[in-house]
């Protein structure tokens, strides 16, 4: 079939073959791996529409996806959490990361692809220009997931931060010598080498049980020993779950929604209010009163300046 006949009927009917039966031996797909085929398929759609002008529109965009089987809810961060967090890895050499994923928005691969020439430290904002990802074990550069690039402001703290991290880095490209391996990537290893996206994955976990389990330091000939646990314990999230926490906040201090979907890199806004409807609802549950409130306040100023006008219509001298 040619690329021009795919229809959006196409890809619904190809779901359906691939939840009865899309694997081996013929066995059916769960949802969650058809949800998976289509996001992969909708990307690749979407690069044949912005970046080889093959097709005129992303069939993938309309294409009927089975439904998600109901979720089990998982434990997410608050603001305080993050900010121990945050504050717990401050010595780590990859505390810059976290904190540019989680005060950005950013999807993982985007933050990976950052390179020194993505930022512009002066005026406060970066570029996300691309993401990086991992095909059969090599790491490979691409577009962003919605094909497009995005400036997103960042704050005093998250520029010193990357100040801090830059400065770091020098540090290490003195120690490597010729060793260093030059990319101008922002987050790199200690030898410069691009890190893959799963290493950033796997240390999440273990930087959290960390801090909920400290130990001493080891020392020569005696193990380490348990220190007092914190009294703030963090649960496990995912890395993903800071993109989330990134929009739940900005959703519930009252940031209009098309104004975080453009912050995350959503090329429709749908998508933003689908994933975050329940912090919409949330935050959406006031409103009522805010604007009974509006009334009452207007209310009260009338009445108390009803009085005034009588008083100045009786001092007023009659002709």
């Amino acid at each position: 079939m040619r690329l021009q006949a795919v229809k959006p009927a196409t890809l619904s009917r190809l779901y359906v073959d691939l939840l009865k039966s899309g694997g081996r031996n013929g066995k059916p797909l769960a949802v969650a791996t058809v949800r998976h085929v289509h996001r992969s398929l909708r990307k690749a759609l979407n690069d044949a529409v912005l970046i080889d002008g093959i097709l005129a529109s992303n069939p993938a965009l309309l294409a009927k996806l089975p439904k998600e089987t109901r979720r089990v809810a998982r434990s997410m961060w608050t603001a305080s959490d993050l900010d121990v967090f945050l504050e717990s890895i401050s010595g780590h050499r990859l505390h810059a990361f976290y904190r540019v994923a989680a005060f950005t928005g950013a999807r993982r691969g985007e933050v990976l692809h950052l390179r020194w020439s993505d930022l512009d430290l002066e005026e406060d904002v970066v570029r996300f220009e691309g993401s990086t990802g991992v095909v059969e074990g090599v790491r490979i550069d691409g577009t962003t997931k919605g094909g497009r690039s995005r400036v997103v402001g960042i704050d005093p703290g998250t520029r010193r931060v990357l100040e801090k991290h830059r400065l770091a880095q020098f540090a290490d490209r003195e120690l490597a010598g010729p060793e260093w391996y030059d990319s101008d990537l922002v987050f790199t290893s200690q030898m410069g080498v691009p890190l893959y996206p799963d290493t950033l994955t796997q240390l999440l976990p273990k930087l959290i049980e960390a801090h909920n389990s400290p130990t001493t330091p080891a020392r020569r000939n005696h193990p380490a020993e348990p220190l007092p646990r914190p009294e703030h314990q963090l649960p496990r999230i995912r890395l993903h779950d800071l993109r989330h926490l990134h929009a739940t906040l900005l959703l519930l201090e009252g940031v209009l929604v098309h104004v975080v979907a453009n912050r995350l890199g959503h090329s429709d806004r749908a998508v933003t209010l689908r994933v975050y409807a329940h912090v919409l609802r949330e935050s959406a549950s006031g409103v009522a009163d805010v604007f009974a409130g509006a009334i009452e306040r207007a209310a009260l100023s009338r009445s108390v300046s009803k009085p005034a006008l009588r008083d100045n219509e009786a001092r007023r001298p009659r002709l």
